[in-house]
């Protein structure tokens, strides 16, 4: 398999979390009513990584929650050292 490829997989699988974080926080200020099957999907995809940066966050600041900018970050550090380490392998 060409690692380039895994490349390219790597990134697009980090993008579509990306937008799904972004569709979340999208969310957070619509506050929809209806629990449509997207919905549902977007905050269960993304609530294990949101959970997790809450916790490594020491509050929220005047009720804004900064979870999704940790990880969005994170998403960014991630995908940084698991390219690197593809292109090591090269």
């Amino acid at each position: 398999m060409d690692l380039t490829f895994i490349i390219s997989v790597i990134s697009l699988a980090i993008n579509i979390y990306f937008w799904l974080i972004v569709a979340r926080v999208i969310l957070s200020f619509i506050r929809p009513r209806t629990y449509h099957p997207i919905i549902r999907f977007i905050y269960e995809v993304t609530e294990p990584l949101l959970s997790l940066c809450r916790r490594m966050l020491p509050g929220t600041v005047m009720n804004i929650d900064f979870s999704p900018l940790l990880a969005v970050i994170l998403l960014e550090v991630v995908r940084v050292l698991l390219i690197s380490l593809v292109r090591s392998l090269m």
